[in-house]
Order: structure tokens, then sequence, then C-alpha cells
């Protein structure tokens, strides 16, 4: 059976080999419009008390790198599920917020209450693929990304968020415009060198993955945006269980769940922690527990990603997941990615 790859031949592979193209469509639109630079300006003069970072499932997840980014900055920034802020922490609903709102489709159930919660109340960023959308509407400004159509669940829509939103975080902190376009110039031919080889890695990742049961994708920092999306995906597309959370979490209760059928995934990440998640993963091997490293010098060829620096790291770390998502629909003989219960756009709350 791991032979025939036919069975996950379908629209999610499609989308999963377009990524590359996606991030080049993207870079390629990314530019700073006048009510873009204008909002920056007013951050920069102390115009807004905080910044909340929002959005639902990949799009949310999407944001640490940002978050991180902007608390560094000086910012104070905060990060809230869409669902969470218009329902319980309506208080940030004021003239000193600005608010950056992360939706694919601009127009779930989430996205739509925020407008009419929000009611112009707040500055609003949309970062979204679909410019006529409400949230793009009712936003003051938006930085589109150039996914184009995406069959089920988020890839493309999630590349091209994470490059947007380094492109955003740029303008916000106001740093170098060309060379932050220059360093993610790298995504492209980085990510289509890696999935060159996808054949091999689902075919690796297949054997490596058998008698699973239990997934844990693990990280630190910005690869918190790769663990929380990159578990969801797996859940979306192989009907099969997984979590993300931090390296520290996992340590705290997990860790017991070490055992023939425990998979753990732990994402090396930037240089700060980078230390604390090897050890990790040498405690998890002298448990005899089964763990497997993303790094740039990765044992396992599908787990290893080129080195271009943090912007470009946090778009590749997702493609070894998403190998991952195709080699368990290859062990189940399912095609990946196809919705039985749930729906591209999510209208009820």
């Amino acid at each position: 059976m791991l032979e025939d790859l036919a069975i996950i031949e379908g629209e999610y592979l499609r989308d999963l080999l377009h990524q590359p193209q996606a991030l080049e469509n993207t870079l390629a639109s990314l530019d700073t419009s006048k009510p873009l630079q204008d909002i920056a300006g007013r951050l920069n003069k102390g115009k807004f008390q905080r910044v909340v970072l929002t959005g639902m499932g990949s799009s949310f997840h999407a944001l640490h790198p940002l978050n991180l980014e902007l608390i560094s900055h000086g910012f104070t920034a905060v990060m809230v599920e869409t669902s969470e802020l218009v329902h319980y922490k309506n208080r940030f609903f004021d003239p000193k917020t600005l608010i950056i709102a992360v939706s694919q489709s601009g127009q779930s159930a989430e996205m739509v209450r925020l407008a009419q919660t929000n009611h112009k109340r707040c500055t609003v960023i949309a970062v979204t693929n679909t410019p006529d959308s409400p949230l793009a509407k009712h936003a003051n400004a938006a930085v589109l990304t150039q996914a184009g159509n995406e069959f089920s669940v988020s890839c493309k829509t999630y590349v091209t968020a994470l490059m947007a939103l380094q492109w955003l975080g740029a303008l916000l902190c106001e740093r170098d415009l060309r060379r932050a376009r220059r360093e993610l110039k790298h995504a492209c031919p980085a990510a289509a060198a890696y999935l060159a080889d996808w054949k091999d890695y689902v075919r690796t990742l297949a054997e490596v993955l058998k008698n699973s049961r239990h997934l844990f994708l693990v990280g630190r920092g910005a690869s918190l945006a790769t663990v929380g999306t990159g578990a969801l995906i797996v859940k979306e597309s192989d009907h099969f269980h997984a979590e993300g959370m931090s390296s520290a979490a996992f340590r705290h209760g997990p860790f017991e769940m070490l055992g023939s059928e425990t998979f753990v995934l732990v994402f090396a990440g930037d240089a700060r922690t980078r230390d604390l998640n090897q050890r990790l993963l040498r405690d998890i091997h002298e448990q005899e527990g089964r763990a497997e490293l993303v790094d740039k010098d990765a044992s396992l060829p599908c787990c290893r990603i080129a080195e271009h620096g943090p912007s470009v790291r946090q778009i590749l770390e997702i493609l070894p997941v998403e190998m991952i998502t195709l080699a368990l629909a290859l062990q189940a003989g399912r095609e990946p990615g196809r919705f039985e219960l749930a729906s591209k756009v999510t209208t009820t709350e």
C-alpha cells in the first residue's frame, strides 16, 4: 500500500504543491498603502494603548510570531481568539485599541460578529485572502494574501498569512521593508525545494509513524504557530487526534504518555531556546520514547528545513507536518483533506 500514492493525490495535495507559487504571488503584491502607513505612524506615536491580535483556527495560531515581535518592540500586544474577544473581552473595543484581524475568508461567523461588535470604535487592520469580504470592508486597512482558491484544509492561506504578517510586523515596527522583502524572498524557492521530494518524505513518515495513536507537536516562541496549526490540520486532514503545545507544557503531564504508541515532533526553533528543545528530545529518547526534531540539521531529511533566518523558518516549519498529514492518510487508505462534517468557511458560532 505504501508504494501506491494514488489515494493521496487529490486536491489537497495540489494545494500543498502550489504553496511556493502562492508565496511568490503574495510577496509580489505586498505594498505599503497610505492607510497602513498612517496606522503605523499613529501606533509609533503612542496613539494606541494596545494591539489586539485576533483570528480563529490557523489564522489565530499564525499570529504568534507577530505577537512576539510587537512585544519585543515595546508595544502592548495580546492574542485573543475572536470568539472570546466579541463575547467576553469587549472592553477592548475602544479608540485606544488597534485590532489586527486575520481570516482567510473574512466572512466566518466570528469575523462578521467582530464587525458588528466593533461598530468602527477600534481601528482595524485586516489580513485576508478575500478582498471583498465583510472583514475587509469593515477594516480601516487591509493586507491581502494571494493564495488563490483552496480546497479545504488551510495550507496556502496559512503560509501566505505568515508572510503577510511578517511584512506587517516590519511596517509596524519600522524595520527596513526592503530588507524584509529580501529575507522573505527566500521562502518561495526553499518551500519548492522541500516539496520536490514529497513522495520520499511521505513514504518515510508512513514507516516512522507506524502504530502511532498519539501525536504531539511541541515547540517554543514563534514555533507555537506551527504546533497549533499543525495539530489542527492533522485532525482536519486525517481524523487523527493530535495536540500542539509548548515544549515546556509537554513536560507538565503529557510526558507521562511516552511509549510505543506516542510520537512527538519537536521543533528546534530559534537559538534562544533551541538547547531546551534539544534537551527535551534527548529526554524522550532516554525514556525510549519516539520523537524526531525539525531543524536545519535534523537526522531525517523529511524533518530538515533550510536555514534562511526566523521569518522564513516560521513559514517552512509547517511543511514537515503537511507531509505527516499525507503519510497518515496513506496509512489509513483515505484521501486527506476531504471534509465530511466541517466546511471550508465556518458560518455558525
